[in-house]
């Protein structure tokens, strides 16, 4: 029974691997100019942007391929998206052209190039969990923003049914291989607390699923497909809160 439940969970989590193919899917099948998750065409005002005033500046770490960034600079004055990935950045340049945005080469592992108190908003979305220094990182966002400034973390949950089930079978159960942590509400709480940085609202991302590399797949040739299915887990997240796949926290500089 040990082996049998050990092979299915395999099954389920090698399919979760097919998300990468559905950034590499949006491109072919049109949706997009450059390889892009499925998820970034689910709104173009994801739940940070209405903390976002138009005179902000705002720094996005670990931007990526930028489409955080590009949402955030459709209502701040400026933003600055930072990676360490070349390719990532070149991806970023070449499909957005807003001129409010600039693009920075900068790894999260050392001190930020940028003065005390540059930014009114940091955005640090599924990046602080990919870090060895997450506490250099976190005091180097809080040392950026100004004094009341906001940071709006996004961190994977570890408690769901799915990741214990994964533990059980004796699987790591890490949502990305990359992870080098994943947090419960109480340990994400207590990390903040210790940096000083007052959580203002603890929201829930979507309902943690097996085989959701499957559905990225599939919204990757129907987007319709995929919004609906997003929002159902999205209803499923706040009626179960503990299944959430992560948690979205909106936290201030104190």
């Amino acid at each position: 029974m040990g082996i049998l439940l050990t092979w299915f969970v395999l099954a389920l989590k090698k399919i979760d691997l097919a998300s990468a193919a559905a950034v590499r899917l949006t491109k072919l099948t049109g949706k997009s100019e450059v390889p892009v998750h499925p998820k970034h065409f689910l709104t173009q005002t994801p739940w940070f942007t209405k903390y976002i005033k138009k005179n902000d500046r705002v720094l996005d770490l670990g931007c990526g391929n930028g489409q955080n960034t590009k949402k955030a600079a459709k209502i701040a004055k400026k933003v600055v998206g930072i990676d360490l990935d070349e390719n990532s950045l070149a991806l970023a340049k070449k499909s957005i052209r807003l001129k409010n945005i600039t693009f920075k080469k900068v790894g999260l592992e050392k001190p930020l190039p940028f003065k005390d108190a540059s930014f009114n908003k940091v955005l640090f979305l599924d990046v602080l969990e990919h870090l060895e220094k997450r506490d250099q990182a976190l005091d180097e966002a809080k040392r950026v923003l100004v004094p009341g400034g906001l940071l709006f973390l996004a961190v994977p949950n570890s408690l769901t049914s799915w990741k214990k089930l994964q533990r059980k079978a004796g699987i790591c159960s890490y949502s990305d291989p990359d992870h080098k942590i994943e947090f419960t509400p109480n340990s994400i709480r207590l990390l903040l607390k210790r940096h000083k940085l007052k959580i203002l609202k603890f929201g829930y991302g979507k309902f943690d699923i097996p085989a959701r590399g499957a559905v990225d797949v599939l919204g990757a040739f129907s987007l319709s497909f995929y919004k609906l299915v997003s929002a159902k887990r999205a209803k499923l997240a706040q009626t179960y809160p503990n299944e959430a796949s992560g948690f979205e926290i909106v936290a201030q500089k104190i």
